[in-house]
């Protein structure tokens, strides 16, 4: 299973970035994808994961409203529309596949329970 991730980068407080996580095969019956965050300093969180099969969603409180996620199906990829960024967003975004249900229990301790992609730099100046 190979997870590609494209987006990211620099962007003013207020402003949008999207970012994108492509699987190359499903691993699972019923997966999900979506990204993880970790900022300087500070332990791995959830963000935000989808269900590719039915499309339900998992948002961190501290992203909902603001960020947006979506899949296509027949690629196997997801979408994080994130808008109204905000300086505490800043972090490397880390894409990855697993079940739905290990993004809304996440604790470090079950890093092993999902496939990794590449992390990828999102920046939000002040």
């Amino acid at each position: 299973v190979q997870l590609q991730a494209s987006g990211g980068g620099l962007v003013q407080s207020g402003g949008s970035l999207r970012i994108s996580c492509a699987v190359s095969k499903s691993p699972l019956d019923h997966y999900a994808i979506g990204w993880f965050r970790q900022a300087p300093g500070k332990e791995r969180e959830a963000v935000s994961g989808i269900m590719m099969s039915d499309g339900r969603t998992y948002y961190a409180d501290s992203v909902k409203g603001r960020f947006t996620i979506s899949r296509d199906k027949a690629s196997h990829t997801a979408y994080l529309q994130m808008s109204n960024l905000k300086p505490e967003d800043t972090a490397v975004y880390y894409c990855a596949t697993g079940f739905l249900a290990a993004w809304q229990n996440y604790s470090p301790e079950l890093n092993s329970d999902f496939y990794w992609g590449k992390g990828t730099q999102v920046t939000v100046s002040s």
